[in-house]
């Protein structure tokens, strides 16, 4: 046996230490920094289709003419509802979005539906409306901008937006049941989450 061979193992030991450590202080220091920015500023100074970030602002053509901005309704806690004519669960939840509108519109509910029109059809779309007696604001999405600003992958998808224009919950799919589209509603007016 070798008398430098330990010595040798303790090196290499050492040296595989040192390695892991130097390796260890890097990632981590490279999930700091990436990360860094995000959580140094707060949700509500960047808009984005997130629970907790400004709901991104919106223009479009309103059905009956006129254009809706989401700009002009910031102090009303509002729900936006992404919604198609062909989409049987959007047809099933599309009563209980207008009871619920009629019950809180006087409390200062805002319900604003917004058919995906890149994927369906203005005409469709007015006569969905019309079938369904909707009295709160719609608008039509003609080129799918307002779908990709919301990365809309399903629909219905609904977004719960406070008084500050905050996205407080977002549901993918549907029907919602009546009774959950009050329960948000009613946390959206006390301005809670």
């Amino acid at each position: 046996m070798n008398y430098l061979e330990p010595v040798s193992m303790k090196i290499s030991l050492y040296r595989y230490l040192a390695l892991s450590l130097a390796l260890l202080l890097v990632g981590a220091a490279w999930i700091w920094f990436s990360a860094s920015p995000a959580e140094t500023m707060t949700a509500g100074q960047v808009a984005a289709p997130q629970v907790g970030f400004l709901a991104p602002g919106l223009n479009l053509p309103a059905l009956g003419g006129g254009t809706i901005s989401t700009d002009s309704l910031l102090g009303q806690p509002l729900v936006i509802n992404f919604w198609a004519s062909w989409c049987p669960p959007c047809r099933s939840e599309m009563p209980a979005m207008q009871r619920v509108y009629d019950e809180y519109q006087d409390q200062g509910l805002v319900l604003l539906g917004i058919n995906a029109t890149n994927q369906d059809s203005i005409s469709a779309a007015t006569d969905f409306a019309e079938e369904y007696g909707l009295t709160f604001p719609n608008a039509f999405d003609t080129g799918g901008r307002a779908t990709n600003d919301y990365q809309v992958r399903s629909l219905p998808t609904t977004f719960f937006v406070d008084r500050q224009g905050r996205i407080q919950e977002i549901i993918v799919g549907g029907p919602i049941s009546e009774a959950l589209l009050r329960i948000r509603v009613e946390q959206l007016l006390r301005g809670g989450p």
